[in-house]
């Protein structure tokens, strides 16, 4: 995969459930049409806007020298991360030593990027974050403080995973208060900063071996009123679910019906075991396969060049005298480097089958070049699952141009 498309995959897969769908589109768009890298929010405008306000809280900031250290010698090399470290890093060293001052400056800071417009979603602020957890680190009670006002300009789930591991339940515990915080923002970051998986960040190998402890911030959170909370409790949920299944499940089982938009949160918490074929899951979302039929799988494409799509049909047919309900999947085996096949499941559709329906399916796989998967000519293979229970796969022939022309 290419730097770039590791950026770009990295920055939808942390900042959309950060910010939400539509700010995270924006940012994407200006990648693409712009082709500018991400680490070029951090450039000489920004740390000239930033010594403005940083020069507003501390009254001896020396902007010449801010700028000077910022914009090293080495500085156009630097990737995104590194630029936030280094931004962190160089700001330090103007910042008072005694870190309960500097906490005080932080929230200064945040006041007057504020009041200037910079706001929310100023993703080139989660240094922010990172200076608490470097800094702050030994110093709990100012930390904690000045992490709840920074969280609500930027995301701070990073940096307060390192205070779950050094802290504990002294830490847990403050994010339980978070969770009952008026802003949203706080309230996220109590469950998502107790991911026990979160991608991107430190795990929390105590959560994942025993989940009990972040169970009462799930409990408060999902039915909050705000989607992105409600998405971070069934992304919490979803991490639980590849270590404790059953936990998972039993929480499902307390929630589900209670009101749509619960039952929506606990959907997309349990995608991976509804995707796993979990058979109590299975049944917890009302999915039936007695007396449901597939019938007529074929692949129309035998063979298939690089670029074109492969192609397959099926149908099912319900054949019991009530609806029912069907989750349709398909399995695409993929060819590997080593000649063996690597499989990746793709969800079709949900649907009710009523009384005796029949209903038919088609659908196209692309086979152009992208740049998260290498393609490798040679026997592919594509499977339908039905409810989670997979029918025999069928093949077909993924060649090169040149080849299928002969």
């Amino acid at each position: 995969m290419s730097s770039k498309a590791v950026k770009i995959t990295v920055f939808i897969y942390s900042f959309k459930a950060v910010y939400g769908y539509t700010y995270c589109i924006e940012k994407l768009w200006t990648e693409i049409i712009t082709m500018e890298p991400f680490k070029n929010l951090y450039n000489e405008d920004f740390y000239l806007t930033l010594s403005v306000h940083l020069k507003a809280c501390l009254p001896d900031f020396d902007e010449q020298e801010f700028m000077s250290l910022m914009l090293s010698d080495d500085f156009e090399v630097l990737e995104l991360k590194e630029r936030m470290s280094h931004t962190k890093v160089v700001m330090h060293q103007f910042m008072p030593t005694d870190f309960s001052q500097a906490a005080e400056v932080l929230v200064k800071l945040i006041a007057s990027l504020t009041k200037a417009g910079i706001t929310e979603g100023s993703v080139e602020y989660m240094f922010l974050p990172e200076y608490i957890e470097t800094y702050g680190i030994d110093h709990f009670q100012e930390s904690v403080k000045v992490m709840e006002k920074v969280t609500q300009f930027t995301s701070g789930e990073f940096a307060v995973r390192p205070f779950l591991i050094k802290y504990g339940n002294q830490m847990l515990d403050q994010m339980i208060l978070w969770s009952q915080h008026q802003h949203y923002l706080v309230r996220r970051l109590a469950t998502e900063g107790s991911r026990p998986r979160l991608p991107w960040a430190i795990a929390l190998p105590e959560y994942k071996k025993n989940p009990v402890e972040v169970l009462p911030i799930l409990h408060r959170l999902v039915d909050d009123p705000t989607e992105i909370v409600r998405r971070s409790v069934a992304n919490n949920l979803n991490d639980i679910a590849k270590d404790n299944p059953q936990v998972v499940i039993n929480f499902t089982k307390e929630y589900l019906g209670k009101s749509e938009q619960i039952d929506r949160t606990l959907k997309h918490a349990c995608r991976t075991l509804l995707k796993q074929a979990c058979p109590d899951t299975l049944a917890l979302f009302g999915y039936d396969s007695t007396d449901i039929v597939l019938t007529k799988f074929e692949v129309l494409t035998n063979v298939v060049k690089f670029g074109e799509h492969a192609q397959f049909s099926f149908s099912v047919k319900n054949n019991s005298s009530i609806s029912k309900k069907i989750r349709l999947e398909y399995g695409l085996y993929f060819m590997k480097k080593n000649g063996q096949l690597s499989k990746k499941v793709f969800k079709i559709s949900e649907r009710h089958l009523e009384a005796h329906e029949l209903h038919q399916v088609e659908r196209k796989q692309s086979f152009k070049a992208i740049s998260t998967r290498v393609l490798y000519p040679g026997k592919h293979q594509v499977s339908i699952i039905l409810n989670g229970k997979e029918f025999a796969a069928k093949d077909f022939v993924l060649v090169t141009s040149d080849v299928r022309d002969r």
